[in-house]
């Protein structure tokens, strides 16, 4: 029912007296605007008034949790008093309605601007993605969870207190009745924060700085001395956390919420059909394996390699020779009586080796080391190539010979015969 000025892209207002203000969203979705934000800034040489203005009276009318908590807090606060002022609305939100409410007869200039990317809400999603898909490993790492306690007791110290103290606590309804309203005490102090950040760290920087510091070490001591998670319970039920967490930083890191519930939809879908999926390429890798067709892998022996099995062959053979000769179905008179040197031959089933030290000795003279043999296939003083133009040679000679000698053979009767 106000009558309100309405801001559009670009527009540089400048008044000196109390107005609202408000810009209407367009309700047309453009992927282009997913992470586009637009700025309005108001700033004034004087103090003035800033307060926004929320057209839903009653919060229980909200359509979703993130509403609501937004609702109660605007309840709660109190109109904020400046000199600069910054305003980020999302692409796709609510409509913003705001008045402003200078002390003193002095001008302010409302500024519009869009930012097409904003760093901010793609932090968030990207955070919120990592954080989803790596919330079973990160619950398990001590590292992680020290983390975790110094940002929860600097941002919600309420809510760290009363899990430090929750074993004091006698009643489960009581501790969550307190956890209830240390959430939203802890929102409304995230959102007064947020709020005035710029301001806060202008003007009180150094006690902001020993408030996180003093905080931190605090959390630290209480996360280290109570230790990391150890039983899957706790760890369950952190992970979950997590996850909710990424929930968070997902729909609040897009300006169209469609977009985020598909997104956490996919999430989720991924992440339930994970093990389905896993299960199934196990079974269709086995199943692939069984009935694949086995190829022959052919392994080429060294030459070390090939003589170690040659012996060791040769040795198990002449072993499975003897035990034969030696079974009574073996027709011993029949192989004696073909045999030239029928004692070796009984030595040799004996236990004797096969070859006499005098074959041994001969082999070594003719093809061990030193060997004439060896001689020639190493020390071999002409090339074949000579060898073969040498014995062409001769053979061209003998063929001269050949000739030669038959012109000169007499023939008796030639003379007769003419």
């Amino acid at each position: 029912g106000r009558n309100c000025s309405l801001l559009q892209e670009m527009d540089v207002i400048q008044k000196q007296d109390e107005n609202c203000y408000c810009y209407v969203q367009n309700r047309t979705i453009h992927l282009q605007y997913l992470w586009s934000t637009l700025q309005i800034k108001v700033n004034s040489r004087e103090k003035f008034r800033f307060e926004p203005i929320s057209e839903k009276n009653n919060c229980w009318n909200s359509e979703t949790v993130f509403e609501f908590a937004a609702c109660a807090v605007q309840i709660l606060w109190k109109p904020e008093t400046c000199t600069e002022t910054f305003l980020s609305i999302k692409q796709y939100g609510e409509d913003v309605c705001f008045k402003i409410q200078p002390f003193k007869i002095e001008p302010y200039t409302v500024r519009v601007k869009r930012e097409m990317l904003d760093g901010k809400l793609l932090f968030l999603f990207v955070a919120g993605i990592f954080l989803f898909h790596f919330a079973n490993s990160l619950s398990r790492s001590a590292k992680f969870f020290y983390l975790s306690g110094i940002i929860l007791g600097v941002l919600a110290l309420l809510v760290f207190v009363l899990l430090t103290l929750k074993r004091f606590i006698p009643r489960h309804s009581t501790f969550w009745i307190l956890m209830g309203g240390s959430w939203m005490a802890s929102l409304y102090f995230i959102y007064c924060f947020k709020e005035n950040m710029q301001w806060l760290w202008s003007e009180h920087r150094n006690y902001l700085l020993g408030y996180f510091l003093a905080v931190g070490i605090t959390s630290f001591a209480i996360c280290y001395q109570h230790g990391p998670l150890n039983t899957e319970l706790s760890i369950t039920l952190f992970t979950w956390t997590l996850q909710l967490t990424a929930f968070v930083l997902i729909y609040c890191g897009v300006t169209i919420p469609q977009v985020a519930y598909a997104v956490i939809a996919v999430s989720l879908c991924s992440k339930s059909l994970g093990y389905p999926l896993g299960a199934a390429c196990h079974i269709a890798r086995k199943m692939k394996t069984h009935f694949k067709s086995k190829k022959l892998v052919f392994k080429y022996l060294t030459e070390e390699e090939y003589r170690e099995q040659a012996e060791s062959e040769t040795i198990r053979a002449l072993e499975e020779l003897r035990s034969f000769c030696r079974s009574p179905d073996f027709p011993s008179w029949i192989a004696v009586s073909k045999l030239r040197a029928p004692h070796r031959f009984a030595a040799f089933v004996l236990g004797s080796p096969h070859v006499s030290p005098a074959e041994t000795k001969a082999h070594d003279e003719q093809y061990g080391i030193g060997s004439s043999f060896l001689e020639e296939q190493l020390f071999e003083t002409r090339p074949r190539s000579e060898q073969d133009e040498t014995a062409n040679s001769v053979h061209e000679e003998d063929e001269e010979n050949e000739d030669e000698m038959h012109t000169q053979i007499p023939f008796p009767y030639a003379t007769e015969l003419l």
